[in-house]
């Protein structure tokens, strides 16, 4: 009674066993096929998934080397302010005027003399707060001008007139640190 169809038209002699075999082999290659593309459909969502992942991670991890990077430059910035608020020169209402140039616009501020004589000569400097310029000291320009060079605006060498550089081809003539422009 528990014989499959197979066996009974066997027995009945419809089919002979060859035919009976190579059906059977159909069978399962059908199945192996049906259990192999199941696999690779399980294989395929696993991918996806795992490029989903990746690509998850890889955004992430640009966002936050981005924010890393906006944190830096605002404690670079926030140092740059303490350098020239707590090393500003004070200005005392003079009307020498000094003009100097800022990304190719002519700016000018009113400094007395020692002020004007001591930036030439390269012992201050000026540096840009925000919208505003300020007269600190060289070493202090310097390490401003390490940590960002768009905040200084004027720093000359501290060569002094003095100094004499052989084979000068201009040294007979004098040439004047205080023109005005």
């Amino acid at each position: 009674m528990a014989n499959s169809l197979q066996d009974q038209l066997l027995k009945a002699g419809v089919i002979n066993k060859q035919k009976a075999s190579k059906v059977n082999a159909e069978k399962r290659k059908k199945a192996k096929q049906s259990r192999q593309t199941k696999t690779s459909d399980i294989d395929e969502n696993k991918l996806a998934v795992q490029q989903t992942h990746a690509a998850k991670a890889e955004k992430d991890r640009h966002l936050n080397q981005q924010r890393q990077q906006q944190l830096e430059q605002k404690a670079i910035n926030a140092q740059i302010r303490q350098l020239i608020i707590s090393n500003r020169q004070p200005q005392a209402d003079s009307e020498t005027a000094y003009n100097f140039s800022d990304n190719n616009i002519v700016k000018k501020i009113y400094i007395s003399e020692t002020l004007r004589a001591q930036i030439s000569n390269g012992q201050l400097a000026i540096v840009k707060l925000d919208e505003r310029y300020e007269v600190v000291h060289a070493i202090v320009a310097r390490k401003i001008s390490e940590r960002s060079k768009d905040h200084v605006i004027v720093l000359n060498d501290s060569t002094k007139a003095g100094d004499v550089v052989e084979n000068d081809a201009y040294a007979d003539y004098q040439i004047p640190d205080d023109l005005m422009w």
